[in-house]
């Protein structure tokens, strides 16, 4: 209310109805400090003698002058408000430890809130207070944290009844009276941590919560303990809301499993479902099929029709294989055109390959693509579990050799693995001859990928990445012959070399004055070959190389236990000089607590994740952030459009790698590009 003048002025809920003198000397005997505070205008309306000397206040007055919440924290401030919801819905009392800053001196009070209603209507706090004499620092910066902590504390009783609350915890509740598995959107996830603290003593888990708020992702940690008041068993329950990294995490976890194009499973998550399957199978004594699909000419179809017709046909097609699937089928893209289907045979089938035919003659008729109608051929190669393989990889191996026949004869556009298909390995056999050869007449040549600036295009760095130079067919691309160099074993001597070229690169561009980095993949394979790390140790001095211009691109498999020995090897190469990057970030393994176990020094944001960035990028967003507290730097690879690379620009990633930029030229060539770039800095 206010006065004739216009000034604030404390409002008295005992106006005209009881002797205040008398009030007044009844409540200044008592030894408890007693006070009446006004939740709107943070402001003590009334109190007694004992409260003044707990306020060192010289009189009432001076106290109702006080501005309690000029000062007052957003805990405090929330707690009051709870207080104030609490009391207009339900006749309650809460009895806590508070510690109050009077003139700027500490007191510790053990106080009892209930709520008193004011004669215009509103809701005020009545406090009764009392010295608590228990002092230890220990215990008041506890109460203190309780109070100010986001973490959401609460105790129940062995039937779930709700014993106390801290701020944040009632807070989130829906209610003061919201039982323990009454805050679970599934009752089991209720019942499973009850079950497992029964047997442990304690328990934890991500589930859904109902809160004020909606639907929360809550982690939950569940401790056995005693009510220190009553004695009686409890449960301890602390409580972080991660909804939105629960959420970011789901949606990594989508995008390392699936194709981004079309929403199709992809290698990554393709063993564990092929797993599931196969032994269903095995259970149920039927037959698996696997059948590898690949498009016939869609070369042609990007050439011809632009890139976003490919990617429109790669779309169809995936829809189409969804819909002529079973409920159980495993439906994925393994990559450019080719898609896998795997599925459990019926009773009753007509011939082995009539799920293989059913795909052929779907797409007979014309498909439409980009408003045209166009013919879409299949070549499909497929074996059967078990009578064809019984292991995943013996599985697609003779899937794919099937799949190489179907390819090779138009007129049999489906064809089943047959042990004649042997013959095919003669020619695995030949291009490891090659490769051997290859290695002694120095075959292979060296092809660098520009990294640039994301705001000026300047070259800053490049990747070196390798190329056969085969004397009969020309140039072979890497994915034509690194696999086969992995699975002899040749690319120990192959990595050897590019090693040894990149080094004598760096050494050169030191000479020409160009500051630009290197970088080159690194396998797990060499990282576990023991000659790997002596070669490196003395690359500097036998080609004057800087190491620490060279950076060495490793997969996440490395650093998680797949390589023997990998954190001693990665931190000798980083004594070295080397930097260490991760290359394809955010394919592997979600957890990236991993980090802070190794010595990184970059980051190479997969592209797969670039390509999600016109759906918002949160999740190229979390590994830039997860990089800015690393200190790591971060590369996007597979830049190819304008608009990525301004997103990126914007969003704080400097660096990028990709075709919009260029794609990897020759050795001439990228000198050529670096030595124009000097030239135009110079002018």
């Amino acid at each position: 209310m206010t006065s004739d003048n216009g000034q604030s002025k404390p409002v008295s809920i005992a106006d005209d109805k009881v002797d205040l003198d008398l009030l007044a000397s009844i409540y200044d005997r008592l030894d408890t400090a007693v006070w009446i505070f006004d939740f709107d205008l943070k402001r003590i309306l009334w109190a007694n003698g004992k409260t003044l000397e707990v306020m060192d206040a010289s009189s009432l007055a001076e106290l109702q002058l006080r501005d309690l919440g000029a000062d007052m924290s957003p805990s405090v401030e929330k707690r009051l408000r709870q207080y104030r919801h609490d009391f207009w819905n339900r006749d309650v009392s809460f009895s806590e430890i508070w510690t109050l800053y009077p003139k700027g001196t500490p007191k510790v009070l053990q106080m009892v809130m209930s709520g008193l209603r004011l004669k215009d209507g509103r809701m005020a706090l009545l406090c009764e207070a009392r010295e608590h004499h228990e002092q230890q620092p220990e215990t008041l910066r506890s109460a203190e944290a309780l109070l100010h902590t986001t973490v959401m504390i609460s105790l129940f009783t062995m039937d779930g009844l709700p014993l106390y609350r801290n701020t944040a915890a009632r807070a989130a509740c829906v209610s003061l009276a919201t039982r323990f598995e009454e805050q679970f959107a599934d009752p089991k996830d209720a019942q499973k941590l009850l079950e497992q603290v029964e047997r442990e003593r304690t328990s934890k888990l991500v589930a859904r919560i109902k809160t004020g708020a909606g639907t929360r992702w809550h982690e939950l940690t569940i401790r056995a303990c005693h009510d220190a008041v009553t004695g009686q068993p409890a449960y301890l329950v602390s409580e972080i809301d991660v909804t939105e990294l629960h959420e970011t995490k789901e949606r990594a976890q989508y995008l390392a499993s699936h194709d981004t194009l079309t929403g199709l499973s992809n290698r990554t998550y393709l063993k564990e479902r092929l797993t599931q399957i196969l032994k269903t199978a095995s259970e149920a004594n039927q037959t698996a099929t696997l059948y590898l699909v690949d498009l016939d000419d869609f070369k042609l179809v990007n050439d011809s029709m632009g890139h976003a017709a490919g990617d429109a046909l790669l779309q169809l097609v995936s829809a189409k294989l969804k819909d002529l699937a079973c409920p159980g089928d495993v439906v994925a893209r393994l990559g450019g055109d080719e898609f896998l289907i795997c599925h459990l045979e019926k009773e009753g089938s007509q011939s082995d390959d009539w799920f293989g035919q059913s795909l052929l003659n779907a797409f007979t008729p014309p498909q439409l693509i980009d408003g045209k109608a166009k013919h879409v051929g299949l070549s499909i190669g497929f074996a059967h579990y078990p009578e064809d393989g019984i292991k995943i990889d013996q599985l697609m191996r003779h899937a794919d050799l099937a799949l190489y026949q179907a390819k090779s004869n138009p007129s049999t556009k489906c064809v089943r693995y047959h042990e004649r298909m042997k013959r095919l390995r003669n020619e695995h056999l030949a291009i490891r001859k090659d490769l051997e050869q290859a290695i002694r007449e120095y075959e292979f040549v060296l092809h660098y990928q520009p990294v640039a600036f994301t705001g000026n295009d300047r070259v800053v760095a490049a990747e070196a990445l390798i190329r056969w130079q085969h004397p009969e067919q020309g140039l072979i691309r890497p994915d034509q012959f690194v696999p086969i160099a992995e699975e002899t074993g040749l690319i120990n001597e192959i990595g050897a070399w590019v090693c040894l070229q990149v080094a004598h690169m760096q050494a050169r561009l030191q000479k020409l004055k160009y500051p630009v980095g290197l970088s080159l993949n690194v396998s797990p394979r060499q990282l576990s070959d023991p000659l790997f790390v002596p070669l490196m140790q003395s690359l500097p001095s036998e080609t004057g190389c800087d190491p620490s211009k060279i950076s060495l691109e490793i997969t996440e498999t490395v650093l998680l236990g797949d390589i023997a020995n990998a954190h001693e090897t990665l931190a000798i190469l980083k004594e070295t000089g080397y930097q260490i990057v991760i290359d394809d970030f955010g394919t592997g393994y979600s957890n990236l607590a991993y980090l802070h176990n190794y010595p990184i020094d970059g980051i190479k944001i997969d592209r797969m994740f670039v390509e999600d960035i016109t759906s918002g990028g949160e999740i190229v967003k979390l590994i830039l952030s997860l990089a800015k507290a690393l200190g790591a730097d971060v590369v996007a690879e597979g830049v190819e459009t304008i608009d990525q690379r301004s997103w990126l620009s914007k969003n704080g990633c400097n660096l990028y790698q990709g075709y919009l930029y260029s794609k990897p030229v020759p050795e001439d060539r990228f000198l050529s590009m670096l030595r124009t770039q000097m030239e135009l800095a110079a002018t």
